[in-house]
């Protein structure tokens, strides 16, 4: 049997529905990271890639299925779902690369002033900073009721934007890299799918080993 057959197929469509589960899962694993510091979690974006992470898990799962079973039906709906997946994953994908820190900085100050003090107090505490992004009449005010370790070992802290920018630009590198790179490994997934289920499978006919 030549690498074109029936078993070759099957088995390149199951492998590559391995991989789509484990960048589902990265996905997801990554933008919850970032939607994890509490600051990033007004972008959309984020969510986004989350219900992409999800998604693209399940359609996986469908399409081992599917692969396994030769399940035509499954099969069709396999292509056309994980062809809008990557139609939806591109587009969030060149999102995730095209926020600026300065975008990324507005989010992050206008974030920050909707949080309750104890929202606030935790943040710094837990990323050993305090205020903001600048000396401001306002940061001053946070500087004075910080209750940051850093605060006791030295005269000035690290402000928390600094390390916020940090966290939430690379979580969003790595969404976008990631997002962008499988994006196009979908577009096999679809054609192979659509191979696969236009081969016969030799099983239903014996005569086809002879």
């Amino acid at each position: 049997m030549v690498c074109g057959g029936f078993a070759c197929s099957k088995n390149a469509l199951c492998a590559l529905n391995v991989v789509y589960m484990l960048v589902g899962l990265l996905l997801i694993g990554v933008a919850a990271w970032g939607k994890g510091l509490g600051l990033v979690s007004s972008i959309h974006i984020i969510g986004g890639v989350i219900a992409v992470g999800v998604f693209l898990l399940l359609i996986a799962v469908a399409g081992l299925v599917g692969a396994v079973n030769h399940h035509q039906v499954l099969l069709f709906f396999y292509m056309i779902i994980l062809g809008l997946v990557f139609i939806f994953q591109f587009g969030i994908s060149c999102s995730c690369l095209a926020i600026n820190r300065s975008k990324q900085t507005d989010v992050i100050n206008a974030s920050w002033w909707v949080m309750s003090n104890k929202t606030r107090d935790e943040l710094e505490r837990s990323f050993d900073c305090c205020g903001l992004f600048n000396l401001t009449t306002l940061y001053q005010q946070d500087y004075a009721f910080c209750t940051a370790i850093c605060k006791s070992r030295s005269s000035t802290c690290q402000m928390c934007g600094e390390k916020f920018l940090k966290h939430s630009d690379e979580a969003l590198k790595i969404l976008g890299g990631v997002g962008l790179f499988f994006s196009f490994t979908e577009v096999l997934g679809v054609w192979l799918a659509m191979r696969f289920r236009n081969q016969k499978d030799p099983r239903a006919n014996p005569s086809a080993f002879l």
